[in-house]
This record gives structure tokens, C-alpha cells and sequence, in this order.
């Protein structure tokens, strides 16, 4: 398969690596520089005081709106939040889930029966669309991330990724599916066991983060997954996710 090519913002590519100030926080917010100064005197917001200025990490940052895209199931505040992210992302052209995860990178089932198995196997798919070209590293750096906190969520679904995108290992995103017959223990914090796998490897933290809350709100029916669960084959498993992303609109 070609890789495609993915519209890239120059804009915050350029600042992937600086601290953000109050104004430059609220533009990525898409906030006003009022709401932001509040935000962080009552420490809603990860940030210090420099010199008397407000100084904020752009990981701190991206890693705080991961948090609250996990912490929510309610589907008006993740389209709010999906919103904002397209609104600062000034990317003209919109990236589907269907143009996202290639048939090729879809398993249904996924014969993998550890966690250690599954991270490489995601990886794997991912590879075969050309878009990634080191899945040994990414399943390193999946494994690092997994270390720290599990993906897991209690609803059997996981949403593997690294900590920090891996660009230079990769020519543009890619979302992968598998899905694990009767499920493995993957450390979630309700003990239970997790059977839908998704790999997001983003090339950056904004396509990440737009990524996440996406397929977030694409898992966000019991009714939906159980349907998904019964898929017969990996075909119909990605119909149901395309048809899901297009049913919730852009």
C-alpha cells in the first residue's frame, strides 16, 4: 500500500517543543487569555510561574487534555473537546477513520493471548500499511506508556499509544484494530478483562489527541460494541467503525 500523505499544521509542528504562555495556550485552547489565567491560579491547568510569568509544558498540556478525554463518558463534552481540537488543528482537509485504519490494519480475531503478544501484534498491523516502518520501537514505546498506566478501560476496550507520538518512525498516522476472542487481563484498574484493541500512532500530539477523542466517542455505546464483539470477520469489524465515525458526523 502507498502511504499517504496527511495535511500537517507548519504552525504547531514548528512549536512542537516550546512552552506555552498564556497567550499561546489560550490560541491552542482556543480559549481567551482571561479563561486560561484563571484556569491555572486555581490549578485546573499543569503550569508554573516564571519571573512572574505563566509558563506551561506543551507535553503537561497534551498529557492534561489526554486525561480529561479518558476521564469522560459523556458524549456532548467529548464532541465539545473534539471541536476545540479541530478548530486549532487549521487543517483543511478532515481525516476519517475509514482513511485512518486501512483493511490491512484490522484483525479480527487477533491470535495473541498475553499483553506483551498484543502490543507487538497491534504494532504489526499498523506495520503492514507502510505507514509504519519500526514496530519494534512503537511496541516499546507502547509497552513504556502501558507501564505507567494502563489503557485499559473497564468497558473491555483499550486504547493503546505511545507517550509521545513517534514521527520519526512513522509517514503519516495510523489507527489499528484487533479484537482478542474472550479477552485478556490488560490491567485495568476494575480487574477485568479487555478484549477490543485500538493502536492510535499519531505523528503528533495534536493529531493524537484528536485521534483519542474520536474513537472515544466511537466506543461510547454498549450497544454498539457488543455488535462489534460479534463481528464475524475483520471486514465487518472496520464496517461498523466506519459507519459508527460517519453516523457521529465530522
Amino acid at each position: 500500500m502507498r502511504a499517504r500523505k496527511v495535511p500537517r499544521d507548519s504552525t504547531w509542528q514548528d512549536m512542537a517543543d516550546e512552552d506555552f504562555d498564556i497567550a499561546t495556550l489560550a490560541a491552542y485552547l482556543h480559549l481567551m487569555p482571561a479563561q486560561v489565567m484563571r484556569l491555572a491560579e486555581r490549578g485546573k491547568v499543569p503550569g508554573r510561574r516564571i519571573g512572574g510569568d505563566w509558563r506551561f509544558s506543551r507535553p503537561e498540556v497534551n498529557q492534561w487534555l489526554e486525561q480529561r478525554i479518558g476521564a469522560t463518558d459523556d458524549d456532548q463534552e467529548l464532541a465539545d473537546m473534539e471541536a476545540t481540537l479541530r478548530r486549532v488543528d487549521h487543517v483543511k482537509t478532515e481525516i476519517t477513520l475509514a482513511e485512518l485504519m486501512p483493511a490491512e490494519a484490522v484483525a479480527v480475531p487477533l491470535a495473541a493471548r498475553t499483553r506483551g503478544k498484543v502490543i507487538a501484534g497491534m504494532c504489526d498491523l499498523a506495520a503492514t500499511t507502510g505507514l509504519l516502518w519500526d514496530p519494534e520501537r512503537m511496541a516499546d514505546a507502547v509497552t513504556a506508556r502501558e507501564d505507567m498506566h494502563s489503557t485499559a478501560l473497564d468497558i473491555g476496550v483499550a486504547l493503546l499509544h505511545p507517550r509521545r507520538p513517534q514521527a520519526s518512525i512513522m509517514g503519516g498516522p495510523v489507527i489499528a484494530m484487533g479484537l482478542v476472542a474472550g479477552g485478556i487481563p490488560f490491567g485495568g484498574a476494575g480487574g477485568g478483562l479487555t478484549d477490543v484493541f485500538f493502536l492510535i500512532a499519531a505523528t503528533s500530539d495534536h493529531e493524537h489527541l484528536r485521534a483519542l477523542a474520536r474513537l472515544s466517542r466511537v466506543i461510547n455505546d454498549s450497544a454498539w460494541l457488543t455488535e462489534l464483539r460479534e463481528a464475524p470477520d475483520a471486514k465487518a469489524a472496520r464496517r461498523l467503525v466506519v459507519d459508527r465515525d460517519r453516523e457521529l458526523g465530522p
